[in-house]
């Protein structure tokens, strides 16, 4: 069976997706590159292409309205893509963390390849938790991760990661700066500009556990329950949903997921929402763990995670 996964390293404890090489906590920049396979360049070509049925008859020629990327370490292609296309090289995404890790208290927890080199990312702990009643603890991270095939801009997002069950949540934030920057292929990707932007402080991430309180402060019905999961799995433009995965979520409310049983999840909004995290997160179908790791941070996964969310929230509104 195919993998996405090319390298990854972490360290700590086995990570949520259950992947990956195992590092020593503060190791520097250049070591995470090595142990996480990002130690190499995309390195880009013209386009060119025989004009005749038989390749050895046939005069190479140019396209000059694009060009080719490929890994300088393995020569594998990797896209092929418009000339105005910027690229942001493995090293980038972890120099990102660089200052953060050395004077911010930042530090890095995993990093990795996906798709052979398409798709890269990092992810560090900012330092920053928050407890909700019965000791329920939540991390904060910055997730910055780009892709070379035209799949997702270059995006940095503040990221919770709830202790007991290890699921994964992009932070909602409202009206302070965004939560989630994204950088077009076609703008050179800045780092301290995305960081600026950003504001990563604590104020940000006290903003979403004030949300968090409030959710686990909403006290849910059955009926409500009911109908929360519908509008998360209903799929768009028609009356049908997964049943399967509606049916496992309620599941997973009522009592089967890690942390159910806390007070802050028992009955709550906070305890529907990790609810539909920890399906997308663990138990949602998928040829690998790989390709759920891609999906719950980067596909469909994540988008019906933010569904949830925006529809937990509305209930606490």
């Amino acid at each position: 069976m195919s993998h996405l996964v090319e390298s990854m390293a972490y360290t700590g404890a086995t990570p949520w997706h259950g992947l990956g090489n195992v590092l020593t906590p503060n190791q520097p920049l250049e070591v995470w590159a090595q142990q996480a396979g990002m130690n190499w360049e995309i390195k880009e070509s013209p386009i060119q292409f025989i004009a005749h049925e038989n390749p050895m008859m046939g005069e190479l020629k140019e396209y000059s309205e694009g060009k080719v990327l490929y890994r300088s370490d393995t020569n594998a292609g990797l896209s092929v893509v418009g000339n105005r296309y910027k690229v942001v090289q493995p090293q980038e995404i972890l120099e990102f963390y660089r200052d953060l890790t050395e004077y911010a208290g930042f530090e890095l927890e995993t990093a990795g390849v996906l798709k052979g080199g398409r798709k890269l990312w990092a992810l560090a702990r900012t330092g920053q938790t928050g407890v909700l009643k019965g000791n329920d603890e939540s991390r904060a991270y910055v997730l910055l991760a780009t892709a070379c095939d035209g799949s997702m801009a270059t995006t940095a997002q503040f990221t919770s990661i709830r202790v007991v069950c290890n699921n994964t949540l992009a932070v909602a934030l409202q009206g302070q700066a965004p939560s989630c920057v994204k950088v077009r292929h076609n703008t050179i990707f800045d780092a301290d500009k995305v960081k600026r932007e950003m504001g990563i402080s604590v104020s940000s991430w006290s903003q979403f556990m004030d949300q968090m309180k409030a959710l686990s402060e909403r006290k849910i019905k059955d009926k409500e329950a009911e109908h929360f999961i519908s509008q998360v799995f209903a799929q768009p433009g028609t009356q049908n949903a997964n049943s399967k995965a509606m049916n496992r979520v309620q599941e997973l409310f009522n009592g089967h997921a890690y942390g159910s049983h806390l007070p802050s999840s028992k009955g709550t909004a906070y305890g529907l929402l990790n609810a539909v995290t920890e399906y997308i997160d663990h138990e949602r179908r998928a040829r690998t763990s790989d390709y759920r790791l891609d999906s719950a941070w980067f596909g469909q996964g994540a988008s019906i995670k933010q569904n949830a969310l925006t529809t937990a929230l509305a209930l606490v509104a």
